[in-house]
């Protein structure tokens, strides 16, 4: 179905957004919030691990300073769910659900929909119609109506996920023309205020412009000369954007300038739909994608994701005063955190543990199985393997002879052998484990917090610490292990407690604690809690 415009007329862009965000003004002292919060800013940036907080607190003197000195911050937070990818994540910020609850499972069943295609094109059709159940979104427009959301990202997933079915500004990064927009699932046109900053052409002035460092090479302790890293192409400072502009817009994803970006159209938003100065509380979901870019590309130890935090940390700073700029300080709340965490190239070991990573390549086997059902006469497209997870349609196997049970015994046990492989569990088996052993079992309990009941899922596969599936070229995540789950958990701003907070959290426990400070009861069972030492 065809939606009619998201945007009514609105009022001009008061300024260029983007030099704004190139400094960082002083902390301010929070004054005691005089009521409710108007508006929730959530921060979601992907791929940020806890420890880099901690190594560089001393150079962040931005956002992500001012956040993790001055907020309620929870050293122990984890997507406590299986397949720590990017939309899985974005899905549990602020719905307070696991993914067996969400419905999205992974990047590749999450947010494609070949009905929504881009406005203007220029990327793959998304929309949230996988999307299971309601967020913080909801709970805010069912309590009062007139509340209002707005959800930017470089990505889709990072724009889409974290406001569900109920969002209705909801634009992200188009890498072909360099701009950003929706789908047709939101609108059928882009509002005013998207259009204008579109048409200042902000991708194409990076042409040619050099990623140096920020700071004096001394305050790398990194080295610059890792072969492995960008596949063995540009691993040494500077790093150089394209001269010809029709490059730039596919290349500006992996410089920190496109978080800059994404940053200055969620300010505009901000201003143009005037958020927090309604009469309902209003909500900002703002994902930040480059640090994931940089990451994968030149992994968690390299210098580059170090200038890249700090580089966020800047833009966070000065976001963060342009907020408050807009909307009085004493009444908005800041929550941030990470979708996923990352473990290091399995060539680059941190302590000379190199012998100790390998690849783990499963799909000969997949490829055996597969032939061997095509032999027996049975439909081949029955078994299929998606790093981890073994699915099975039972119904495609009738009449073929060909025992499901006996089946997935068998791959169980060769998989069991194959070297990097940890554990293969039938997901049936981890269901029925006592609450006790869940929390004692944590790969067990993500599993059982990864895949929704109605899902063909069979058998779940988690490989040894610091192994990745397939060959990759990249630094990756995705596993159950503590490196891929652990992330930021901060509260920060109007009705907070600030502090240091130990216990094992989870990013669910995100949306039902924003729900408690805000007042408005979630409208559907949880697997979060309320975090109250958080609160005032």
């Amino acid at each position: 179905m065809r939606r009619r415009s998201i945007a009514p007329t609105l009022p001009r862009l008061a300024a260029a957004l983007l030099p704004a965000l190139c400094a960082c003004a002083p902390v301010r002292a929070q004054p005691a919030a005089p009521g409710p919060p108007r508006l929730v800013v959530l921060i979601t940036v992907d791929q940020l691990l806890p420890d880099y907080l901690e190594r560089w607190e001393r150079q962040l003197t931005g956002g992500l300073g001012r956040l993790y000195r001055g907020g309620a911050v929870f050293a122990d937070a984890h997507q406590d769910h299986g397949v720590t990818e990017t939309a899985p994540g974005h899905a549990s910020t602020l719905s307070g659900r696991f993914p067996r609850g969400t419905g999205i499972v992974s990047n590749a069943l999450g947010v494609e929909d070949p009905q929504a295609p881009l406005l203007g094109g220029g990327g793959p059709p998304a929309s949230p119609f996988r999307f299971r159940g309601g967020t913080l979104a909801d709970w805010m427009r069912v309590a009062d109506a007139r509340s209002r959301s707005l959800s930017v990202s470089r990505k889709d997933r990072g724009a889409i996920l974290p406001v569900g079915r109920a969002g209705r500004a909801v634009f992200w990064y188009a890498y072909d023309g360099g701009r950003f927009t929706t789908s047709t699932w939101y609108a059928d046109t882009l509002p005013d205020w998207v259009e204008r900053f579109n048409a200042r052409h902000p991708v194409s002035a990076f042409a040619g412009r050099a990623w140096t460092l920020l700071l004096p090479e001394r305050e790398y302790p990194e080295p610059d000369s890792v072969p492995v890293e960008s596949r063995g192409e540009d691993f040494v400072f500077p790093h150089v954007m394209p001269t010809d502009p029709a490059r730039v817009a596919g290349r500006f994803a992996d410089f920190p300038w496109a978080d800059s970006l994404t940053l200055g159209l969620a300010l505009a938003g901000l201003r143009e739909m005037r958020l927090g100065a309604g009469p309902a509380p209003d909500l900002l979901a703002v994902s930040l994608s480059t640090t994931d870019a940089v990451g994968h590309r030149f992994g968690p130890d390299s210098r580059e994701v170090h200038d890249q935090v700090l580089r966020l940390d800047r833009w966070l700073g000065a976001f963060i005063d342009s907020v408050y700029a807009a909307v009085d300080s004493s009444r908005v709340v800041f929550a941030l955190t990470a979708d996923h965490g990352v473990a290091p190239f399995p060539e680059v070991r941190p302590g000379g543990a190199a012998a100790a990573a390998r690849f783990v390549d499963v799909q000969p086997l997949v490829r055996g199985v597969r032939a061997a059902l095509a032999a027996a006469g049975a439909d081949s497209t029955a078994f299929e393997w998606d790093d981890g997870v073994v699915y099975l349609r039972r119904g495609r196997l009738r009449g073929s002879g060909v025992d499901a049970d006996t089946l997935i015994a068998g791959f169980a046990a060769r998989i069991r052998r194959v070297p990097g492989v940890l554990r293969a569990d039938r997901l049936a088996d981890l269901r029925a484990l006592p609450p006790a052993a869940l929390r004692q079992d944590r790969f067990a309990r993500r599993w059982v917090n990864m895949i929704p009941a109605d899902f063909p899922v069979e058998l779940v596969v988690t490989q040894q610490p610091g192994h990745l599936w397939g060959r990759r070229t990249s630094a990756s995540h995705g596993s159950p292990h503590d490196y891929d789950t652990r992330v930021p958990l901060i509260f920060y701003g109007a009705g907070i407690r600030p502090g240091r907070y130990g216990g094992y959290r989870r990013v669910v426990d995100i949306a039902p604690t924003l729900a408690r400070l805000l007042g408005v009861p979630p409208t559907e069972a949880l697997d979060g809690v309320v975090l109250e030492q958080a609160l005032r």
